[in-house]
């Protein structure tokens, strides 16, 4: 994940934040063993969790948030992250994404995962409920446990949350099949994070 995105984020730090270029390879520079330092303690997760690569995607985010000279405001930080991980792959990766969704493997998978409850053995992953739309216009993924939240407050980041939230509507839309709708997070204080993903007509 690094070695694909590092150069987005420290490229972000001048267009976003307004680090001049010098500035900004300082902080990439700092914040490249900060990532490793991040990654080396969490634990191993299970091969049917399909959230590792979230927690990685924290854990490189949270490595630039710690070393900026200032903290940015979490509206910044949304702009930043999106800015930084919507580079060609990551469209690539959601238009691939996109072209299954909905789909019995798809639908399985989340039935898989909310089985799992791989949070109750892993604080840093996600426990979920796959609760189907009744007239057949989608889904929503119900998280009561999130673990960018557990990860980025251990971090002192916690306000920065959002910023991640954020980027599944722009994942969403990336995609181009569903319309993404929410209306609590856990990081705003919510009783849940719900990721509906409603069919687009046409």
């Amino acid at each position: 994940m690094w070695l694909l995105f590092a150069g987005s984020f420290r490229r972000q730090l001048s267009a976003v934040y307004r680090y001049d270029p010098e500035t900004a390879k300082a902080i990439a520079g700092k914040a490249k063993p900060q990532y490793k330092e991040i990654i080396g303690h969490l634990p191993e997760f299970e091969k049917a969790d399909r959230f590792k690569m979230n927690i990685v995607n924290c854990a490189l985010l949270s490595a630039f948030l710690l070393n900026l000279p200032k903290r940015p405001t979490a509206e910044k930080t949304t702009e930043y992250y999106r800015a930084s991980m919507m580079i060609a792959p990551m469209k690539w990766f959601c238009r691939m994404s996109g072209k299954k969704k909905f789909s019995e493997k798809d639908i399985q998978g989340m039935k898989d995962t909310a089985a799992l409850r791989a949070a109750d053995r892993n604080p840093y992953s996600w426990n979920m409920e796959y609760l189907p739309y009744p007239d057949g216009s989608g889904y929503e993924a119900r998280f009561t446990t999130c673990g960018i939240c557990t990860l980025m407050k251990e971090l002192g980041l916690f306000d920065q949350v959002p910023a991640m939230c954020r980027l599944d509507y722009t994942m969403s839309e990336a995609g181009g099949v569903s319309e993404f709708v929410r209306e609590y997070t856990l990081a705003s204080g919510g009783p849940y994070c719900d990721c509906g993903y409603k069919k687009k007509r046409g």
